[in-house]
């Protein structure tokens, strides 16, 4: 039985308060009345209350040493653990042919199913029509305020071709330190596959001696990580805390319609369109997300759906799911299956049209979705790139005589809320590739299904790995 791989203590359900989740949700709930107190102090007010300001710089500074940190040291970790979880799932593998036929349906399902996710921002942009009554002038919006996410967005490529080459040479990396320093998961990742084939290919003694040394040193890292993911209640506290100080609940009162339909949307995709994968992968959707909640929590409160990406891949593993299929598919997710990040890029240029009242036609939405499935690959899940790729897009739909389609200057209008999104669109994505390496390693034969059905049974048994 499985249950005898855990011993006693593993088997008696943990008093609450040494829960790690337990802990995130008090830092969740005190940066939130902390946030709330400090929201009601006005910056630039004349008379300004002294508990008030206390409380507002106390979330400012909150965030510069609890949330950033935390980014920075999971961003440290994340490239040698990915780097040495390929090298090892890859070169464990019996056959090498496989490989190749893992990474072909491993791209099948990231394209089909992130093209379905665009397709679902624009029908759900149309259906629930978030921005129809706004009425907005695009004269009426300060330019300087996105100035630099416009800059950063019109500097990438304009054409889906270029696009595509961009990203090409984006995965090759320049020297062997630099991927793992800037957190540039799709380099280290290209580096991890380069040494585990010739690996694959060097004498026995040899491999197994490399091998060794490597696992030893992905244990080493996965236990800095389990350390380290006890600092995620403060992370979690300072995140919250600023968020809601600095924008405050009412700063979303005018665009509550668009975040309304953005949590519709993933809801449906993750639920139904995913939901429906999952089924016929004989998964239980709700069972999975039950197992993934720690993850989801912290990706909520991180808005960065790669903090959670190093321990999520390890509950995966330690689930019955082959370490190379994990080390391959979830990696690989983070450039290429941002499900969620696809539904925001469509659903506010929708948005966005409906707001300006700006008509856009069947041809131009068809180009808006060739443009997305390209520019979208490149949106990495951690804050703010999604907004830089939105303003991107808006540069490249041009109308016949050059001029913009939806000025890049109107994502001004969504900046002020765009924190609340990239929640949404950090947990989505989140959710979208743990589902993608469920279901493509079962597709490819790579679980212990009746290790993966405990797991998913006694998800409370995994929690701390």
């Amino acid at each position: 039985m499985l249950e005898q791989n855990f011993d006693d203590k593993e088997a008696k359900k943990k008093k609450f308060y040494k829960s790690l989740v337990f802990w995130v949700l008090v830092g969740l709930c005190l940066g939130i009345i902390v946030g709330t107190i400090g929201s009601f102090h006005k910056p630039n007010a004349e008379e300004s209350n002294a508990v008030l300001k206390f409380f507002y710089d106390f979330s400012v500074v909150a965030k510069e040493y609890t949330i950033d940190p935390f980014i920075k040291g999971l961003k440290l970790l994340m490239g040698p653990i990915i780097f040495l979880t390929v090298i090892v799932g890859i070169v464990r593998l019996e056959d090498i042919k496989t490989l190749g036929t893992l990474g072909v349906k491993t791209l099948i399902y990231f394209e089909v199913v992130s093209t379905i996710a665009l397709i679902l921002g624009v029908l759900f942009g149309y259906l629930l029509q978030p921005g129809v009554g706004m009425n907005l002038d695009v004269s009426s919006l300060d330019e300087k305020s996105v100035a630099g996410y416009i800059e950063k967005g019109a500097s990438q490529p304009m054409t889906a071709g270029d696009e595509l080459i961009h990203i090409l040479k984006g995965a090759i990396p320049h020297d062997p330190i630099t991927p793992f320093v800037e957190g540039k998961t799709l380099q280290v990742l290209v580096l991890a596959i380069i040494i585990a084939l010739v690996l694959s290919f060097s004498r026995p003694k040899f491999k197994e001696y490399v091998l060794n040394h490597f696992e030893t040193m992905q244990e080493t890292f996965f236990k800095i990580l389990s350390v380290l993911i006890w600092y995620s209640p403060l992370a979690t506290f300072g995140a919250m805390a600023y968020l809601i100080a600095k924008f405050g609940f009412s700063s979303i009162t005018g665009m509550i319609m668009l975040l309304i339909a953005m949590a519709v949307t993933v809801l449906v995709f993750i639920f139904v369109v995913l939901g429906a994968i999952a089924a016929v992968a004989k998964v239980n959707i709700f069972k999975l997300m039950r197992f993934i909640y720690k993850e989801i929590l912290i990706v909520f409160a991180t808005s960065s759906s790669e903090t959670a990406l190093a321990p999520l891949m390890r509950k995966l593993e330690k689930a019955g799911i082959d370490k190379a299929a994990v080390g391959l598919i979830m990696p690989t997710g983070y450039s290429f299956n941002l499900d969620a990040t696809n539904i925001y890029l469509s659903l506010v240029v929708i948005f966005l049209a409906q707001a300006f009242n700006i008509p856009v036609t069947v041809e131009q939405v068809i180009t808006l979705l060739i443009i997305l499935m390209v520019s979208s690959k490149g949106a990495v899940g951690v804050t703010g790139s999604g907004f830089i790729v939105l303003a991107g897009t808006l540069s490249a739909l041009t109308l016949p005589d050059g001029s913009h389609l939806i000025p890049a200057v109107t994502v001004a209008a969504v900046l002020g809320i765009d924190k609340f999104l990239s929640e949404m669109r950090s947990v989505g994505n989140l959710c979208g590739n743990a589902i993608a390496c469920v279901v493509i390693s079962i597709w490819d034969k790579r679980v212990d299904m009746e290790k993966f059905r405990y797991a998913l049974d006694n998800p409370d048994k995994f929690n701390d790995i």
